[in-house]
């Protein structure tokens, strides 16, 4: 796992953004989607970007939560605790209960459809 500061933005106000990328295992990232919620290091935030293929995930920090936060004294290649939202979790959970009945009601369909076609 990674971490690295990505971009800076300066908006109307003079005020800078803070965009950092952190790398996670795929699963970890199975749980991360873009505007889903992350807690880094106790922090809660909104994931910005998710890039499935390189394992990483974008959020950003506005300046007055880069005062009161202890990500930014943070350096590339430091580790960092991640909790995912729980909503992924249970969303997993409920769909593992369905998955066999949605196929066994699948394989069930296929096999009417064959005795039907054979007729």
């Amino acid at each position: 796992m990674w971490m690295e500061l990505e971009k800076l933005l300066i908006d109307g106000l003079m005020k800078i953004h803070f965009f950092y990328k952190i790398q996670v295992s795929p699963e970890i990232l199975k749980y991360i989607v873009p505007k889903g919620f992350i807690a880094i290091d106790g922090t809660s935030l909104t994931v910005c970007e998710v890039d499935t293929k390189e394992n990483w995930f974008t959020f950003m920090l506005v300046e007055y939560t880069q005062k009161k936060i202890i990500i930014p004294a943070k350096l590339k290649g430091d580790t960092v605790n991640i909790e995912v939202d729980v909503l992924g979790k249970y969303s997993e959970n409920a769909l593992a209960g369905l998955l066999p009945r949605i196929e066994a009601l699948e394989a069930t369909v296929e096999s009417l459809k064959k005795q039907l076609d054979s007729k």
